[in-house]
């Protein structure tokens, strides 16, 4: 259940990155612990896969914009070399969004 009187936290990840599905839906619960201890309520998580990429990306954006949402929480840079490079998709994605990435660092 969404704790709606948080503020909403998205994630992204890119599936290539996980062994198997059952990893994707580890770090998924990993991240909602994550958004709690930092004050957030975990929407979804965007999971990108190679062949549809930006699918999820492209998603993700359209949510942000929807809803106004400032946040999205990454497992590390590396999630957005599929969109291109990592710096450069950061800084595009903050100006035309308004919203900043929060890197999670796993246990």
């Amino acid at each position: 259940m969404t704790d709606y009187t948080r503020p909403l936290l998205l994630g992204y990840a890119r599936r290539d990155l996980y062994v198997s599905d059952q990893h994707v839906e580890r770090l998924k619960g990993e991240l909602t612990k994550f958004a709690a201890v930092e004050g957030f309520a975990m929407g979804s998580t965007y999971v990108e896969n190679v062949e549809t990429a930006p699918a999820a990306f492209n998603a993700l954006v359209e949510s942000l914009n929807r809803y106004e949402l400032t946040a999205v929480v990454i497992p590390d840079w590396r999630h957005l070399a599929l969109i291109g490079d990592p710096e450069r998709v950061k800084r595009e994605f903050e100006r035309v969004t308004g919203a900043r990435f929060m890197l999670y660092d796993a246990p």
